[in-house]
């Protein structure tokens, strides 16, 4: 593996779990870049971003919209994907198995239909998969990179490299997933010419910009939802603005709005945004013990670890819409 990431005298284990006290650390565990990422509280944004993304694959979202009750409750289904990425990283390595065993179990008795063709095709279909897999993976890195956590391209490689863990779990082959950036982004060069923005991605759109909630909630949409839905959708490519129709905001200006939402929600204290349920962090953190609470602190001794001091100071391109991004110091 690159940088010595599971060398001998690594304290990041080859399933990127560390437990100081014989508990179960998990499918990542304390040690690896992917707890301390998804403690931060852009994960919000990067989530919503990666449902825009992954609208824009016809097979992919055609299969969530004719066999999900996302047009009927689009929250509980957001709420469902939330659920999964925090079992997944802070849950016991047996829950994780479990959340990952009722996936597979849900796809492989769906199918969907191509309305041009009539083709039918199963859901579960690898291809489908790994778009889902690599948009996710793709817009949290971006996002949360991008507004202010720090990062080299070290770092970087080792959060698409320990997302194998997870694309095994959904049923994909760990070893024909991308490994770092360099094959991230060719898999989004590879994967771009099928995009399209089809009926389905804009009802995805429709709901992302404005989703339906009681009248009681209606200016809580505007000030909340709609902050966090126009940043995600700022930090999209440029080519899917394009299929989206609407013309893309200048890099730069997005860049100071991701530092600037970065900065003002990572001073609200952790202990506060972690008690909102299901308290995923604070029950890892109780199972483990209280060094292991995610944070910034160690995704730079995490860097310093794997690449040593003064490498790696500028981003490379994902494909997925992160280059440009120079690594937050």
């Amino acid at each position: 593996m690159r940088h010595g990431l599971f060398s001998r005298n690594n304290p990041i284990s080859q399933n990127g779990a560390v437990s100081q006290n014989g508990a179960d650390p998990g499918l990542f565990g304390p040690g690896s870049v992917t707890w301390q990422v998804h403690g931060d509280p852009m994960m919000w944004v990067a989530g919503v971003r990666a449902l825009w993304l992954q609208a824009l694959h016809p097979r992919a979202v055609r299969g969530i919209m004719q066999n999900s009750d996302f047009r009927r409750d689009p929250w509980r289904r957001l709420l469902r994907t939330a659920g999964f990425v925090a079992t997944t990283t802070y849950g016991t390595a047996d829950a994780a198995e479990r959340a990952g065993a009722a996936v597979r179990a849900i796809h492989r008795r769906l199918t969907a239909t191509d309305p041009g063709t009539g083709e039918r095709y199963r859901v579960d279909d690898p291809e489908l998969l790994l778009w889902v897999h690599c948009a996710e993976v793709a817009s949290y890195l971006h996002v949360v990179r991008a507004s202010g956590l720090p990062f080299t391209d070290v770092t970087a490689d080792a959060y698409i490299a320990e997302h194998r863990r997870s694309a095994r779990l959904v049923g994909l082959d760990p070893a024909r997933v991308p490994a770092d950036a360099e094959q991230l982004a060719e898999y989004f060069e590879k994967v771009r010419p099928q995009l399209a923005a089809t009926p389905e991605a804009f009802e995805v759109d429709a709901f992302l910009r404005r989703p339906p909630v009681p009248p009681l909630l209606t200016p809580a949409r505007r000030l909340i939802w709609g902050r966090v839905s126009a940043l995600a959708y700022a930090s999209l490519p440029r080519h899917a603005h394009e299929l989206y129709g609407r013309p893309a905001p200048a890099p730069d200006a997005v860049a100071r709005r991701l530092r600037a939402a970065g900065l003002a929600l990572r001073r609200v204290p952790a202990t506060v945004r972690w008690q909102l349920p299901p308290k995923h962090i604070l029950t890892a953190a109780a199972r483990l013990g209280p060094g292991s609470r995610p944070s910034a602190y160690k995704l730079r001794s995490l860097d310093a670890i794997l690449d040593g001091p003064g490498r790696a100071a500028v981003q490379r391109d994902d494909g997925g819409g992160g280059g440009g991004w120079r690594t937050p110091g």
